[in-house]
């Protein structure tokens, strides 16, 4: 340090430096903001910021990965476990390292949560180039493949000079602080800068505490919603993840036992409830359960909270069917908040709901409402138990029989992760909730590759917690690299490997919209173009265990149990692979989804779909 205030330093140390610096605090609770750092080297971040994490490895964490993308799902995962309060840096190399990180960030974005995306940029001396792995454009010298992550951002910078990243660092952190804003966020690295020293002041590296608000509800906002609660007959809360980020899962249980307004969750909002709870309805829209779906086509009065309402929610515009159904949303985006023409309250979930609760003394919804509704979850809960039972133990499984051994396993506080293929939806359906936590479904982008390196983000913010990861074999084709990261810092993740030789959701919906499962399954291929129906010699078991699982086979629903409660009390990575009764037996979907068929086609499957399509898009409604 020198006399005047300054440090020298390079901009990478500097940054690493900062970042380790940084801190949230909500309700009086501090948390670091950036609690470590994934990386895989190359040229473009291995002098620079490789060497700053070498340099200052005593108070930034690294973690090493296999797969840029799967670095940010890992940090995704991290930073939903911990309510957004905390969140991690992923580091990489120029060109093909950086725009690996493309479906990370989106992911990230799309389901508001918080990642740091370092890559590594061409140099901003334009000394050095061509550069290899540099994207050269013949009119634009300042375009690089980073640029490919600004839509997919919240904020975006390139750091051409020292100085720059004084106010951008500044900047970047709001971002990632802020629970309406919060999203991925990059700061593109030119590697000539990395490298570059420059006297930094000493204030920059000072501890900093970003507050993360709990705005109350304006006066008059809250005084018009509860005026419309109070004069719903058939009011229907819609619990999104907001509610979890906001940690109000309190607050939305006072509010239920005081009102009796009943509570179905979108995939991000479930367990907002605990799934025992009277008013819990379980998961709503294309893939929710028939309680909840049948109540939300008769609500008067639909109240999403922290719910950016997707198309699966609304099963595309056609769930919400009543003549003069209203919405009333709390959310504190006002983008997410004036959706579907509601009545708006622009708060903190947890501020809001206790609003409510307190100015609703008094009220509560007819009885009438609460037997019907109640009666209609005791029917959906013998569905589950219908299809969770296996009346033969020596017999193959089916999915939703894997589903029903995990849930006779698993504890309270356990984490289930998943994201893509045929399980979010028996998940949705079926799923017991029993603790906030315990239900994480990445929905948002529905990312194939997900679960496995997002166990290990949840493991890390969640150590001593057991955590699975359900995957199908689709899925874990796409991405199991990061396996053996769990290896080298012994991250106990439980993986759940159900095997049934295609993309079981896509071939149906191929089926549905007259595709024919085109595409979809594992098998053979005849010389005339057609599958054979013998499923390929594929060992994604084998697999597993040659990246450094162990692994436990099971081939009917006895071995499956004891497999499961010998994963759960394992403390090395585990692998529960089992294959699957082919004819899956899943619950049909409750509301629908638009996905256009073709219009004409010489195939009469095309046919028939185009007419349940027209007949299925004319109840779409334009809530104004």
């Amino acid at each position: 340090m020198s006399a005047t205030g300054t440090r020298r330093l390079t901009t990478a140390q500097a940054l690493v430096r900062f970042l380790a610096a940084q801190y949230t605090e909500r309700d009086g609770v501090r948390h670091r903001l950036i609690a470590g750092t994934w990386g895989i080297f190359g040229h473009g971040n291995v002098a620079g910021v490789g060497q700053a994490l070498v340099e200052y490895g005593g108070v930034m964490p690294f973690h090493q990965g296999r797969n840029e993308q799967a670095m940010v799902h890992a940090a995704v995962g991290y930073a939903r476990q911990l309510n957004r309060l905390s969140a991690q840096a992923v580091t990489t190399s120029i060109g093909p390292g950086a725009t690996n990180l493309v479906t990370g960030a989106a992911l990230a974005t799309v389901n508001r949560l918080p990642v740091l995306l370092l890559p590594g940029d061409y140099f901003a001396s334009h000394a050095a180039g061509p550069l290899l792995q540099q994207l050269e454009h013949p009119v634009e010298a300042d375009v690089s493949v980073n640029d490919a992550l600004r839509p997919v951002s919240r904020y975006f910078d390139r750091i051409n000079r020292p100085e720059a990243l004084l106010a951008s660092a500044l900047r970047a952190m709001r971002v990632l602080a802020d629970p309406a804003e919060t999203g991925a966020v990059t700061l593109a690295l030119p590697q000539d800068v990395q490298a570059e020293a420059f006297d930094w002041p000493e204030e920059f590296f000072a501890d900093r505490v970003w507050r993360v608000r709990r705005p109350a509800p304006d006066p008059e906002e809250l005084t018009e919603a509860v005026r419309a609660l109070r004069a719903a007959r058939r009011p229907l809360i819609v619990a999104g993840g907001g509610v979890h980020h906001s940690e109000a899962e309190t607050a939305l249980t006072a509010l239920a036992d005081a009102t009796g307004i009943p509570v179905a969750s979108t995939q991000a909002g479930k367990g907002a409830l605990r799934h025992d709870h009277p008013a819990d309805l379980g998961g709503i829209g294309h893939t929710g359960t028939a309680v909840a779906d049948d109540l939300a086509r008769t609500a008067d009065l639909v109240i999403g909270v922290g719910t950016r309402y997707s198309d699966f929610t609304t099963a595309s515009g056609t769930l919400f069917q009543d003549p003069d159904v209203r919405f009333l949303n709390l959310n504190i985006t006002a983008f997410d908040a004036h959706k579907l023409a509601a009545r708006t309250l622009v708060c903190d979930a947890r501020a809001g709901l206790t609003a409510l609760t307190e100015a609703l003394t008094g009220h509560r919804v007819p009885s009438s409402y609460e037997d019907e509704y109640r009666a209609g979850r005791s029917r959906w809960e013998e569905k589950v138990g219908a299809a969770f039972r296996a009346d033969d133990d020596s017999a193959v499984p089916t999915q939703t029989q894997v589903l029903g051994a995990l849930d006779a396993v698993v504890g309270d506080e356990d984490v289930v992760i998943n994201a893509a293929g045929s399980l979010p939806g028996d998940l949705h359906k079926l799923w017991r909730s029993r603790s906030p936590r315990q239900y994480h479904l990445e929905y948002g982008y529905s990312c194939m590759g997900y679960e496995i390196p997002a166990a290990l983000g949840v493991q890390q913010a969640a150590p001593g917690t057991a955590v699975w990861a359900l995957v199908g074999d689709g899925t874990y084709l796409m991405n199991p690299t990061e396996i053996v990261t769990a290896v080298q810092e012994n991250l106990p993740v439980k993986l759940v490997l159900v095997q049934n030789h295609g993309y079981a959701s896509i071939g149906g919906l191929s089926e549905s919209v007259g595709a024919e499962r085109f595409g979809t399954d594992y098998r053979h291929r005849a010389a005339d173009g057609t599958f054979t129906g013998a499923p390929l010699p594929v060992d994604l078991a084998a697999n597993a265990a040659s990246l450094g699982m162990d692994v436990l086979r099971a081939k009917t629903v006895r071995e499956l149990r004891e497999a499961l409660a010998t994963a759960r009390a394992a403390t090395r990575p585990t692998c529960v692979h089992v294959e699957t009764e082919a004819a899956r037996d899943a619950l049909p979907a409750e509301a629908w989804w638009d996905v256009p068929v073709a219009e004409v086609s010489a195939r009469e499957p095309v046919n028939d779909a185009r007419a349940r399509y027209e007949q299925a898009v004319a109840d779409r409604r334009h809530h104004l």
